[in-house]
C-alpha cells in the first residue's frame, strides 16, 4: 500500500488539436473499435464496481433527443490502465428527461447489472484509470448541462469542437468548458497536529481537509488563507503547495497546499463548519480504525493531503497493520 497522491500521468490523449477539425467526432464513431461512457443525471453507467464501456454496436440507432456527443479521447496503452483495448472513448450525456424507466433507472438495452451512480458513491473503489474517465466526463457534462445557452445573447448554443465548444449560431460566439479554482488546505499546528473539519453536509464522524473557491482577483494563496480563517477562524503563516486534482462538482480544479499555523483555538464558522478538532498521528490513526473518524477516501486530494502530513498510507477500518 503506498500513499494516495494525484498522478501527472493521463490514460486519454485528448486529441486537442485533432478534435477541433471538421468530421472528427464523426470519424471516431465511424470506428467500430471505440467505446462509449454513458452519463445521465450527473451518473455514470458502471457494472461491477467499474465503468461500463458500451461497445457501439450495443447501443440503439437513435438516442433520446438532446444528447450530448463529446470525444474524450484516445486510450494511451503505454500505461497500466485496465481501460479496454480500444482506440478512443466516447462520451454520451442523455438529456435530463431521457425516460429512464422510474424503477430500473437504466435503458432496457444496457448490460444486465448495470446502473447510473454518482462519483461519491464509487470513488472509493475505483480504478484510478476509471476515476480520472468518471471526473472528465462528468465535469464535461455538468458544463453542457448547465451552460446551454449564449452567455452574450441568450440564444441555444450549438456543440461544436467534439464537445468541446458551444458555439451561438446568432453572433458566432464562441464558448469553452470552464474550470473554477479552488483550495484545499491540510493544517499544521506548531506541534505537529492537523487540524481537521467536520461539515454541516457530512455524518458526524466525518473530518476532512477545508477548502473553498478562489474569488475573482484572488491568488490561490490568498484565497487559502482566507478561507481558513473564515471557516476555522486560524491564521495560516505560511503555505507550501502539494499538487492538484480535478473535481467535477461542478467543474473544479482543487489546488492543494499545507498550511501552518501558530495559532491552537479553532472558531468553526458554523455555517459550513460544525466543529474542528485537532489530530496528533497516533490519535488520528486509531480513530480511523476505531471507526470514530472516517476521512476522505484514497482517490481525493484531501486525503492525499492528509497521508504526506502522516508520513505514509493511514489504515482504514478492517486494514491490517
Amino acid at each position: 500500500m503506498t500513499t494516495s497522491k494525484p498522478s501527472a500521468e493521463t490514460v486519454l490523449d485528448r486529441a486537442c488539436e485533432q478534435r477541433t477539425e471538421p468530421g472528427y467526432l464523426e470519424a471516431v464513431q465511424r470506428d467500430p473499435s471505440h467505446r462509449v461512457v454513458l452519463l445521465h443525471q450527473g451518473k455514470a453507467l458502471m457494472n461491477g464496481g467499474a465503468l461500463s464501456y458500451l461497445d457501439p454496436a450495443d447501443l440503439p440507432a437513435v438516442l433520446p433527443a438532446g444528447t450530448v456527443t463529446v470525444f474524450l479521447g484516445k486510450v494511451n496503452d503505454d500505461h497500466d490502465h485496465k481501460l479496454p483495448a480500444t482506440t478512443s472513448l466516447v462520451l454520451q450525456v442523455l438529456p435530463y428527461d431521457a425516460g429512464l424507466p422510474e424503477q430500473a433507472h437504466v435503458p432496457a438495452w444496457v448490460p444486465a447489472g448495470a446502473g447510473f451512480v454518482t462519483y461519491r458513491e464509487a470513488a472509493a473503489h475505483l480504478h484510478p484509470a476509471d476515476a480520472e474517465v468518471f471526473i472528465q466526463a462528468a465535469a464535461v457534462a455538468n458544463w453542457h448541462t448547465t451552460h446551454p445557452c449564449c452567455p452574450r445573447c441568450g440564444n441555444l448554443t450549438e456543440v461544436a469542437s467534439a464537445g468541446w465548444m458551444r458555439r451561438c449560431p446568432v453572433d458566432a460566439s464562441e464558448h469553452f468548458p470552464r474550470t473554477d479554482p479552488a483550495i484545499i488546505v491540510a493544517i499544521v499546528g506548531a506541534d505537529q497536529r492537523i487540524l481537521l473539519a467536520n461539515n454541516f453536509a457530512w455524518d458526524l464522524h466525518r473530518y476532512s481537509t477545508v477548502a473553498g473557491f478562489a474569488e475573482a482577483g484572488e491568488s490561490a494563496e490568498q484565497a487559502a488563507v482566507r478561507e481558513i480563517a473564515e471557516e476555522v477562524g486560524v491564521h495560516l503563516h505560511s503555505l507550501e503547495y502539494s499538487g492538484s486534482q480535478a473535481w467535477p462538482f461542478p467543474r473544479s480544479l482543487m489546488l492543494g497546499f499545507i498550511g501552518y499555523t501558530d495559532d491552537v483555538v479553532p472558531t468553526p464558522d458554523n455555517v459550513e463548519v460544525r466543529e474542528a478538532r485537532w489530530f496528533s498521528r497516533d490519535e488520528l490513526q486509531t480513530a480511523v480504525l476505531n471507526g470514530d473518524v472516517a476521512i476522505s477516501h484514497r482517490q481525493s486530494i484531501a486525503r492525499s493531503l492528509i497521508e504526506q502530513w502522516y508520513g505514509g498510507p493511514i489504515l482504514d477500518v478492517g486494514e491490517q497493520q
